[in-house]
C-alpha cells in the first residue's frame, strides 16, 4: 500500500558490501519540507544510506519510495551537494550554475532568463562580483556556495548533502549553514543532511537521525551486525540563532547523542531505541526481538 501521508518512506532495508553488512533493517519514513541531519560513527553507513536515496546504488531488500514511487535511477527530483565540490574547471562560475537549467530543454527558458536567474542566485551567495571567474579563481568557501546554488537552481524535491561543508573554515562553514538555513525556510525544501559534526546536525536540522553499529539486539553478539536508526529526534521548527550552539541545553544534548550512537560500550538494546520522532517507526525481526 502507497503512503501518501510522507514523501520519503524505507522500510526494511538492507544494504551489504560483499559479505559485510553496512545497513541492517532500515526504516524511515521523512514528511515534505523536513531538515533531516544524519550523524553516526565512522563507517556506519550514512553515506551509503544517502547514496541509496539519491538512487546511486541499490538496496539489498527492502523499498524505498519517493513520493510514493520506487526510488529508481537518479533524477532531478533529488539534488546532490558532495564535500568535494563537483564543478567543471573549463567552465566560468556562471556557466557551472546555468549548466543544468540549459540541459532542461523543457523548462523553455531564453538564454537571458537563464541568465537572469542564475544571477539573482549567485547574489544571494555573494558571488555576483564573481560570475565570470574560473572555479581554480576562488577560495574552497567560495567553490563549495558555487556547487550549492547548482544543486539548488534546479529546485528539487529533496536536497542531499554528504559531509557538504566539512572541509570548510569555521567562519565559512557557519555562513553556510545560514545560508541553507534561510533557503529552506523560504523554499520548505526536504533535506537530507549527512555530517560528522554533531553541533552543525543539531544547529541545521529540525529532525535528527543516528545512525550506528554500536547496538545490541537478541541475535547475539552485535558484532557483524549493520547499523540502525538508534535515535530518532524532532527538534525545533525554526532556525535559531548560532548563540545557540553555547547554551547548557545544546551542549547536554551533544553528549546524550554522543552516548547513544558513539559509545561501542554503551550497547542499548533495539527495543530501547530513543524513537521519539512522531514520524519514526520500526520493524525488528523475530530475531531481533523475539519477546
Amino acid at each position: 500500500m502507497v503512503d501518501q501521508d510522507h514523501f520519503l518512506v524505507i522500510e526494511d532495508v538492507y544494504k551489504s558490501y560483499g559479505s559485510k553488512v553496512i545497513l541492517d533493517n532500515i526504516d524511515l519514513k521523512v514528511s515534505r519540507s523536513t531538515f533531516c541531519t544524519v550523524v553516526g560513527p565512522s563507517g556506519c553507513g550514512k553515506s551509503t544510506l544517502l547514496r541509496l536515496i539519491l538512487g546511486q546504488e541499490a538496496s539489498d531488500s527492502g523499498k524505498i519510495l519517493l513520493d510514493g514511487i520506487p526510488i529508481g535511477f537518479a533524477d532531478e527530483r533529488r539534488g546532490i551537494v558532495f564535500q568535494k565540490y563537483s564543478l567543471f574547471p573549463h567552465l566560468t562560475v556562471l556557466d557551472n550554475v546555468a549548466l543544468g537549467l540549459r540541459l532542461n530543454r523543457s523548462a523553455g527558458l531564453t538564454n537571458k532568463e537563464i541568465k537572469t536567474t542564475v544571477m539573482e542566485y549567485l547574489a544571494r551567495v555573494r558571488l555576483d562580483q564573481h560570475s565570470s571567474k574560473y572555479p581554480h579563481e576562488l577560495s574552497g568557501g567560495m567553490r563549495q556556495r558555487v556547487a550549492i546554488v547548482q544543486a539548488l537552481i534546479k529546485k528539487p524535491k529533496i536536497l542531499l548533502m554528504d559531509e557538504p561543508f566539512g572541509a570548510l573554515d569555521p567562519g565559512t562553514r557557519e555562513d553556510l549553514q545560514l545560508f541553507l538555513l534561510e533557503h529552506w525556510e523560504e523554499s520548505k525544501m526536504t533535506v537530507f543532511f549527512v555530517t560528522h559534526d554533531l553541533e552543525e546536525a543539531l544547529f541545521l536540522g529540525n529532525r535528527l537521525l543516528v545512525l550506528s553499529q554500536y547496538y545490541q539486539d537478541d541475535r547475539g553478539s552485535h558484532k557483524g551486525h549493520g547499523a540502525k536508526l538508534v535515535a530518532d529526534y524532532h527538534l525545533k521548527e525554526r532556525a535559531q540563532p548560532t548563540e545557540i550552539k553555547n547554551s547548557p541545553r545544546f551542549i547536554e544534548f551533544i553528549k546524550r547523542i554522543r552516548e547513544q550512537g558513539f559509545d561501542p560500550d554503551l550497547l542499548q538494546h533495539a527495543r530501547d531505541f530513543n524513537l521519539a520522532h512522531p514520524d519514526s517507526f520500526q520493524t525488528l525481526t523475530v530475531d531481533e526481538s523475539r519477546q
